[in-house]
């Protein structure tokens, strides 16, 4: 669940029994960790595929992000950030790890999503797009994926990049535009207009 205005500023929300484990966790209980990130790992996952586009490296990335996760948790102050502060250390970890490896890919969509239900046409557009955002600056591809295919809320963006909200915005526009300027035709004027619409 991601956060409203309620006071959590750009956090995204947690149960307070995720609040508990994540309190345990900090004082050295590995089982309350290890539950922590049972909830977490598909999304971490994701990620790291999205960005390093084969199993062997995602896992390894999956790893050092725990392992990162691990050492730094007493650090975290303020435990309902948990799933923020997470995601920026594996963001952070993917980016170094591609710097190493030069391989600045990302997975084509059709093989973390099943596409059978839907037409030829439907996925050649769709892996347009994805090529196209493949090309963009580090900052606006950055934004744009966590904002359009890990459905993150402009303050959880801001929150993991820490970036002002300003900034977010206008790493979405821009890469919005520069979009626009790769594809042509009604399909990606009707796609951006709708994930305009949609913040």
């Amino acid at each position: 669940m991601l956060a409203k205005s309620n006071g959590w500023k750009e956090a995204i929300f947690i149960t307070t029994h995720h609040v508990s484990l994540v309190q345990l966790a900090q004082h050295g209980d590995e089982q309350a960790f290890y539950q922590l990130i049972e909830q977490e790992q598909h999304k971490l996952y994701r990620m790291a595929y999205v960005y390093v586009q084969n199993e062997n490296d995602a896992v390894e990335v999956f790893q050092q992000t725990i392992i990162r996760a691990y050492e730094g948790l007493p650090q975290l102050k303020e435990p309902h950030y948990f799933s923020t502060w997470l995601t920026r250390i594996i963001i952070n970890v993917c980016k170094t790890y591609i710097a190493k490896k030069n391989t600045v890919q990302l997975v084509e969509p059709h093989t973390l999503e099943d596409f059978t239900s839907t037409t030829p046409t439907y996925i050649e557009e769709e892996l347009d797009l994805w090529h196209s955002l493949c090309k963009l600056e580090e900052k606006y591809k950055t934004v744009l994926l966590l904002r359009f295919y890990q459905d993150y809320s402009v303050k959880d963006i801001a929150a993991i990049l820490q970036y002002p909200e300003g900034t977010v915005k206008t790493n979405i526009r821009r890469g919005l535009q520069a979009l626009r300027q790769q594809l042509k035709g009604a399909y990606i004027d009707e796609w951006v207009q709708s994930v305009e619409r949609g913040h």
